[in-house]
């Protein structure tokens, strides 16, 4: 388990100690999309969903799963996140729509795992809000697009 630092020498999972870990600005960015029949985009973006405003739901969704990160992933820290951003933008060409979740703190370890819950959960969000009338709408393309702070620097996808 060389190299996995959620495994101890034995390899058994443990929570990573952060304490001797200096305390940085941290950001991620996390992008994904849920992709949908012409017919339930038009809904949203006509704002004739059932249920409400599908991206205002999905956003404020977005930025209380970041929150409860920890609850969710077992070994992740419980942070004091000072910002979440979820934008959701509707793409005509997908059809559907494109997510870019950004958090931040300062802290000893990353926020990563927050970014990526906050795209995630904001696109489940979006299908549960719409999927009365789609129940084919396909979620994918869930990733770190953007890691700065901490020891091992700034990662940016290519």
């Amino acid at each position: 388990m060389a190299g996995l630092s959620h495994f101890d020498g034995q390899g058994h999972a443990h929570m990573v100690d952060v304490s001797d870990k200096d305390i940085t600005a941290r950001v991620a960015v996390a992008e994904g999309h849920i992709k949908m029949a012409r017919e339930t985009f038009d809904i949203i973006t006509e704002g004739r969903a059932k249920k409400g405003d599908v991206l205002a739901v999905a956003r404020l969704a977005g930025i209380m799963a970041a929150k409860r990160t920890p609850d969710l992933i077992p070994l992740c820290h419980p942070l004091s996140i000072t910002k979440v951003t979820v934008d959701l933008t509707l793409d005509p060409e997908l059809p559907g729509v494109r997510i870019a979740a950004t958090v931040k703190t300062t802290g000893q370890t990353g926020v990563e795992m927050e970014a990526l819950t906050a795209a995630s959960v904001a696109a489940l969000t979006v299908y549960d809000m719409t999927k009365a009338v789609d129940k084919a709408m396909e979620i994918g393309g869930i990733r770190v697009i953007l890691k700065d702070g901490g020891k091992s620097g700034r990662y940016e996808a290519t």
